[in-house]
């Protein structure tokens, strides 16, 4: 049967039941090596000076197809890296809360407009190896309140999960922290409201904002292989139910650290629909969210022997993004 469904007439040789995704095959692919990872610094090196090159070019009236064709241009220039390790995504307004914006069906092509927040997600491939970083700044260069609030709480979740990846840690415990210091956030300014973080992560607030796991195995793809182990049953909780990466952490993992904060029509209405979960959110100050699009923050980092090292260098900061635009 297996025979049949493939054109490989010296098919029956692999044994191909057997061999397909084997484990060994897998796991050579979850750990890096020296020469592995010196590719991966490099194209990660090349991929964040391109991203500051679109930081500086951007301004309202663009389209958002000029940010990906300013990085595709300066990776293959400056870099020889013919190809992108996906299609960019380069969201703007509204279409930030999309989370696999850019393909054929959305292709980057709305109008770049005074006071959008711009969420670019990009990465350049070398020699197969991938890179994959995403930036979220204002189109005019200057963050409103609004902006601010929300790119500062998915900073902290960010710089919480590098300050407390190492090895032996779960990848799941870093998804749930990252939650854990959204809805602290969240919190804190009002939009969530009327119960303590504790309770807030049991009806899994932030999960609807924040709709996605915390990162995956990069390397020869993007989303590489390894992070789901073989017989591993998919959690049925809103807050599990997206992860691609549950595994304990090792020496030499390469991973994306990328926590997020969106304002998804339909998971607004979800979270609305319910009593239970209504009461939590700020029905007034949502408000003035919606429509808005969201933020991610996307770093490539490796796990060293005592913590983790990013491989992304690009400006962070509210200040230093700020400052970059302005220079151009």
């Amino acid at each position: 049967q297996w025979r049949r469904s493939l054109p490989c007439v010296h098919v029956h040789l692999w044994q191909w039941p057997q061999c397909l995704g084997t484990p060994v095959l897998v796991e050579s692919r979850v750990i890096k090596t020296e020469k592995e990872l010196e590719l991966l610094r490099f194209v990660n090196k090349l991929s964040s000076r391109a991203h500051i090159n679109v930081m500086k070019n951007i301004r309202p009236g663009k389209m958002e197809f000029h940010a990906e064709s300013d990085f595709l241009h300066y990776v293959y220039s400056n870099g020889g890296a013919r190809f992108h390790a996906y299609t960019c995504i380069c969201g703007s307004g509204h279409n930030a809360s999309a989370l696999h914006y850019g393909h054929a069906g959305a292709p980057n092509d709305k109008l770049l407009e005074d006071g959008d927040l711009f969420l670019n997600d990009m990465g350049g491939e070398l020699h197969g190896y991938t890179s994959d970083i995403t930036c979220s700044w204002p189109v005019n260069g200057v963050f409103s309140a609004d902006q601010r609030m929300v790119y500062e709480g998915v900073l902290k979740a960010h710089d919480a999960v590098m300050a407390a990846i190492k090895p032996g840690v779960s990848y799941v415990d870093m998804h749930l922290l990252s939650h854990r210091v959204l809805t602290q956030h969240l919190l804190e300014y009002g939009l969530f409201q009327n119960g303590t973080v504790d309770e807030l992560m049991d009806h899994e607030i932030s999960a609807y904002f924040y709709p996605h796991g915390l990162g995956h195995l990069m390397g020869l793809d993007t989303h590489d292989v390894g992070g789901i182990p073989v017989g591993y049953v998919r959690s049925t909780k809103k807050i599990l139910a997206k992860l691609r990466c549950v595994r304990n952490l090792e020496k030499n993992m390469v991973l994306t650290v990328e926590p997020g904060c969106y304002f998804i029509e339909a998971q607004i209405q979800a979270v609305l629909a319910n009593p239970v979960t209504a009461k939590f959110v700020n029905q007034e100050m949502l408000s003035r969210f919606r429509g808005t699009g969201g933020v991610r923050i996307e770093s490539d980092v490796v796990v060293t022997a005592t913590g983790v090292e990013c491989m992304s260098k690009v400006p962070r900061t509210v200040e230093e993004i700020e400052a970059t635009m302005q220079k151009a």
